[in-house]
């Protein structure tokens, strides 16, 4: 009897280590999964906990809920001006509907490669449509937004994926047209600094000749205004010089006489003059 309840127990616990998998199963916080039976999709489950399921007729597909990459291989295009460049992109994504995904992809490697697909061809289109100083310079942020968005939409409409973002890794030229490339664009940058400074000596040569124009007029002025109250002094001097002849002229004429002695005698210069001469009538006779 005892025998029998100890091979009654041994069988219950083993039916259970095989049943209970088969009847229970739990989907944590990273994962959600999809109801299979006989291939049919049953129900999707996006939340954790415990859940069940009928034994051996259905089958649970479990996939991932976190960010998931898909990095794609190096890639080469062509540029509207003609220019090849080998560019290295990759994608984050996440399942948003676990049905259609296992229906349009099956799994994440099929996933990566339709997206990779997607994205590289939208991104062919849009390297077909700019020059390469647009795609290595400040329209690139631009280009990868379209091409993301574009990708975004086929994605949630075709395998249940949301694309959070497409962006390139790195963008490098084929090694037999980099010092072409390099050439030509020194030549293009030698070029635009010829045209700098041809335009910074222009500007020079007409900053230049408005200033010598500014300053010959400004000399004019100034002596045309100079001659003006010159001529206003002299002829004021004039007058007054007149006024005061009238007034005593044996008094100015003495006065003129000594300015003249102060001017003339402290040079040191030797003159030979007539002791009779007017110049000097105030010396031999003051009065």
């Amino acid at each position: 009897m005892k025998k029998h309840l100890a091979t009654i127990v041994i069988l219950a616990l083993i039916a259970s280590v095989i049943l209970i998998p088969q009847i229970a199963f739990i989907i944590d916080e990273r994962e959600q999964a999809i109801i299979l039976q006989l291939g049919e999709h049953v129900r999707t489950i996006d939340e954790p906990g415990i859940y069940f399921k009928m034994p051996f007729m259905q089958k649970v597909t479990r996939m991932e809920r976190r960010v998931l990459v898909a990095d794609a291989p190096p890639t080469e295009f062509i540029t509207l001006d003609k220019e090849r460049l080998l560019v290295d992109t990759y994608s984050r994504w996440r399942i948003i509907d676990p049905h259609l995904f296992y229906k349009a992809v099956r799994n994440e490697e099929g996933a990566m490669l339709r997206l990779n697909n997607v994205a590289i061809s939208r991104l062919r289109e849009e390297f077909a449509r700019h020059n390469i100083w647009d795609i290595i310079g400040g329209e690139r942020k631009a280009i990868m937004n379209v091409v993301g968005q574009h990708t975004d939409e086929v994605a949630r409409r075709d395998f249940g994926i949301e694309v959070i973002d497409v962006r390139m890794k790195r963008v490098d030229l084929p090694e037999g047209v980099q010092e072409a490339v390099f050439a030509r664009m020194r030549a293009e940058r030698n070029r635009m600094a010829m045209e700098s400074r041809a335009e910074g000596a222009q500007e020079a040569k007409n900053i230049t000749a408005a200033a010598d124009r500014e300053v010959v007029v400004l000399l004019a002025e100034a002596t045309k205004e100079s001659k003006k109250l010159r001529g206003a002094g002299d002829a004021q001097a004039a007058a007054i010089y007149a006024h005061a002849f009238g007034q005593d002229p044996e008094f100015f004429a003495f006065m003129r006489s000594m300015e003249a002695y102060e001017k003339l005698l402290a040079q040191e210069t030797s003159l030979v003059l007539s002791s009779d001469s007017e110049l000097f009538r105030f010396l031999e006779s003051p009065e």
